[in-house]
């Protein structure tokens, strides 16, 4: 439960710092003075989106920090545990907020991001606004109160994410049925330009082998030629060939006396020239040997690159490209091949999915059918005792042509007024105060079977007055026997109800407006009764009404 709050430059409030106790607690005020900025600090503690608004004027940030005790609540120790942040029986939860905008968040002191905050936040508190009653109209807010009491929200939010999962799956099944008849087509094309490619069967290298060789075949006759003529040079022409001619210098120079140094070396630079030119000449003849023209091995190489450069240009790729396109025809064909046999895959996947879905979402119906109408037996009797004591209520489940994300059913609350009405939707019937009652007595049924530890209802009573008020004050004060409940109210009736009474009072000073709360006691909560009771002057009779009232409850 929420053992003390400290606020600190938030809204008008300067610095405030209080302590709680088990059961009601009442916070009373005059209009504008704040009753309700306990409740907005503590929103902001739980998680609530913020601005710079909040800050006090003047001031840097707004610091809020509550302090829970939670040694009687294993679900929050358990989730505290999980993430490392368990501080013995508490559980401190801090927001500053700095005048630019920026919102920190921290839980035991350790820095944690806001989802977190929330996360928590809501197994600590519970608050009850004063417009609830208007989303007490939407279908969609009654199927989740249905929920809520019946401690359905997982089983429900298993079975929409289950929808979503078959939903998926059922439109990739459509989308591969509506593709087949295109994939007949693609298939057919791929098969053949396939089988083109394998008959072709290139092989890695094979192009560049083949123009070498093409190159080498078209002009063997010219290379003859040329090795012939330059065999001639060197050693076979009769005119006169180099090697000839060597000989001759050789000759003439070894004649030449006396023989110098410099005359030796080129002599012997002479003979081995003499020696290399025979030399080439005869490796001249040898390749002479090893040419010889093969115009059929070239009529192949030529039809061959043919067939590569056709079957390129009909695919409008590069020769070089075939390799890679080959590979990617087969790929694609092999996926689409195979995706008749995942389109069975598939549609055992959907049939699978929906069948959960169904078993899920009949699950959640049966225990929707006990929820609603013990939901509805027991809001029935509370509004009987909020001055509507003729007032049938029923939870209807419709049921739909086919599941959907919510389940087989659409749930609408139902009221019949008057004895001899039939049963209408609320949205249609219910006027303003009665909506007011009926929401009251929900809130006060789901806090009944609630396992969050504080409740706060922020003028829930709005529209309700009289004896009535009497009846939701004890309401109030009974739910807060089972644990802790804050009430910001303007009736008498409730606040007399209240085991704690703080009054919230606005202090101007120094041209400067301020928000105080004080705890009451004794002859100040009965002065504050009075007030509520009404009256610009408190006279002795609104004092004595209200000591009574006091004194009534404490009979109880």
């Amino acid at each position: 439960m929420l053992t003390s709050i400290a606020i600190s430059n938030f809204a008008i409030v300067e610095s405030l710092e209080l302590e709680f106790k088990k059961g009601m607690t009442v916070i009373s005020g005059e209009t504008g003075a704040g009753k309700s900025i306990m409740v907005d600090a503590l929103s902001l503690c739980l998680g609530d989106r913020t601005d710079a608004a909040v800050v006090r004027h003047g001031q840097k940030r707004a610091d809020i920090s509550a302090s829970f005790d939670i040694q009687n609540y294993p679900h929050v120790h358990k989730w505290l545990e999980e993430r490392d942040l368990e501080h013995d029986q508490h559980c401190i939860l801090r927001r500053v907020i700095s005048k630019e905008g920026r919102s920190k968040a921290y839980i035991n002191g350790r820095p944690c991001t806001l989802s977190d905050l929330k996360d928590v936040g809501s197994q600590l508190v519970d608050i009850h606004g004063q417009h609830e009653h208007q989303s007490l109209l939407k279908k969609n807010a009654q199927r989740q109160q249905v929920d809520e009491y019946g401690r359905l929200t997982e089983l429900s939010k298993k079975v929409s994410q289950q929808y979503a999962t078959w939903r998926q799956l059922k439109e990739e099944l459509s989308a591969q049925q509506n593709r087949s008849s295109e994939q007949d087509a693609k298939i057919q094309l791929l098969s053949y330009q396939a089988q083109e490619l394998q008959q072709l069967d290139l092989k890695e290298g094979e192009i560049e082998e083949l123009e070498n060789e093409q190159a080498f075949l078209s002009n063997i006759a010219d290379s003859q030629f040329k090795a012939y003529q330059a065999s001639g040079i060197l050693i076979d022409s009769d005119e006169g060939n180099i090697c000839s001619l060597l000989h001759q210098a050789i000759n003439s120079a070894s004649q030449i006396r006396p023989a110098t140094k410099e005359l030796e070396n080129a002599l012997e630079m002479m003979n081995v020239a003499l020696i290399q030119a025979q030399e080439a000449a005869d490796s001249l003849h040898h390749y002479q040997d090893t040419l010889e023209q093969n115009p059929e091995r070239l009529i192949d190489i030529e039809r061959r690159l043919s067939d590569i450069y056709d079957t390129a240009r009909k695919h409008r790729t590069l020769p070089e490209g075939l390799l890679s396109l080959r590979e990617s025809v087969e790929a694609e064909l092999d996926s689409l091949q195979g995706s008749e046999e995942s389109l069975e895959s598939l549609k055992e996947k959907e049939e699978l999915a929906y069948e959960k879905l169904t078993a899920l979402a009949t699950t959640l119906t049966e225990k929707r059918i006990i929820a609603k109408d013990e939901l509805a037996q027991k809001v029935e009797e509370q509004i009987h005792g909020l001055g509507m004591p003729y007032a049938r209520f029923f939870i209807q489940c419709q049921p739909l042509n086919q599941v959907s994300a919510n389940g087989f059913e659409d749930i609408e609350y139902m009221i019949a007024s008057n004895p001899g009405q039939p049963a209408q939707p609320l949205r249609k019937v219910a006027s303003g105060g009665e909506l007011s009652r009926i929401s009251l007595g929900i809130q006060v049924v789901t806090a009944h079977t609630s396992i969050i530890p504080t409740l706060v209802f922020d003028e829930v009573d709005v529209g309700i007055s009289g004896g009535i008020a009497e009846v939701v004050g004890r309401m109030l004060r009974s739910v807060g026997k089972r644990g802790q409940v804050f009430c910001v109210t303007h009736l008498a009736q409730v606040a007399a109800q209240g085991n704690q009474h703080l009054r919230v009072s606005k202090l101007v000073e120094d041209e400067a407006t301020s928000s105080q709360v004080e705890l009451l006691k004794d002859q100040d909560r009965t002065q504050e009764i009075a007030r509520l009771l009404g009256g610009l002057e408190l006279t002795e009779q609104t004092l004595a009404h209200a000591r009574e009232m006091l004194r009534n409850v404490q009979l109880q």
